[in-house]
């Protein structure tokens, strides 16, 4: 059985894997906040260097280059661990599809190793695309799923379905203390301009005041949590009792062609919008039941779209 997890330590230690990711880098700001000390692990396969720079010298910070499918070894107490390393866009996982179900499988069994040797609690960065293209709209957490495990998207769709039964295994057969969040459409500033997903491709068109591309005829929606919201929603999992998969995301729900439209009017821009085929297996709905992370968590997002927006456009003009 897991060792249990050492309350009355005075500074907690968290591990965060992608720790110079896009949402890693935003949870790494939040703990080193909250008083924990972090021990940051990436490979930057996607991570960036530039996201982590500022943390140059904190002392309660420290980074080590890893690729987490391999055997990690850390001669300290750890409390948490939160497991984000992944690729998490389209662009990413069509381009590394064996580095992503690697991760999913191979990274996500070394960091529940880590968990269970130091005792430490383990959050599972999982995915609204286990539900793949959802036949249930919108969706709650007790839903399986429709996914196309051959298709281009199914290296990363499957391995974080793996990823769940893997974490539940440890879990029922180790005692490891768990939590699984499903992250549903997030944005916000550290997004890298050509990830390939649908917030920064829409504002770094609009910037250049070049043709903003959606796919089909518009008509797929998507929902968007700013990253803030997400990061304080996955915080108040991981410290729950909650030992189900949870939902965090905004239920407010968009078309492409409207968020397309609120771009080009949020940037100023002198864009028009172009219509192109639809990729194969892309979800025609995508919006969270939220209701199991307001009863447990006490949670639900409260930065509004435009509000978002506005600091995220603000940071791309930086890049652009």
């Amino acid at each position: 059985m897991a060792k249990k997890i050492n309350a009355s330590a005075k500074i907690p230690t968290s591990v965060v894997t992608g720790a110079a990711g896009f949402l890693g880098s935003h949870l790494t700001d939040m703990l080193l906040a909250r008083g924990h000390k972090v021990i940051g692990m990436d490979n930057f396969v996607t991570g960036a260097v530039a996201n982590i720079a500022h943390l140059g010298g904190n002392k309660n910070f420290r980074f080590v280059e890893q690729d987490v499918t391999e055997f990690i070894f850390l001669d300290a107490p750890v409390n948490y661990v939160w497991h984000f390393a992944s690729p998490a866009s389209p662009v990413d996982y069509l381009e590394l599809p064996i580095q992503t179900l690697k991760v999913g499988s191979l990274g996500t069994h070394k960091a529940l190793g880590l968990a269970k040797e130091k005792g430490a609690r383990f959050l599972l960065a999982s995915t609204s695309e286990i539900y793949g293209d959802p036949l249930v709209h919108p969706q709650p957490e007790e839903y399986w799923g429709n996914v196309n495990t051959i298709g281009p998207r199914g290296c990363y769709d499957e391995a974080k379905r793996f990823a769940e039964a893997l974490t539940m295994a440890y879990h029922r057969e180790h005692g490891v203390a768990t939590r699984i969040v499903r992250i549903f459409n997030t944005y916000g500033p550290r997004m890298r301009l050509n990830d390939g997903r649908v917030v920064p491709a829409f504002i770094t068109q609009a910037l250049k005041n070049q043709p903003v591309t959606v796919f089909g005829k518009g008509q797929q929606t998507r929902s968007f949590c700013y990253v803030s919201d997400l990061i304080e929603g996955i915080y108040r999992l991981m410290m729950s009792d909650c030992r189900q998969p949870v939902n965090i995301g905004n239920p407010t729900e968009l078309t492409m062609l409207e968020f397309a439209r609120e771009i080009i009017r949020a940037t100023g821009s002198r864009s028009k919008v172009v219509f192109k085929p639809l990729p194969q297996d892309d979800p025609k709905q995508r919006r969270p039941v939220i209701a199991r992370a307001k009863k447990e968590l006490g949670w639900a997002p409260r930065v509004p779209l435009a509000e978002g927006l506005k600091s995220t456009i603000a940071y791309f003009r930086t890049k652009v």
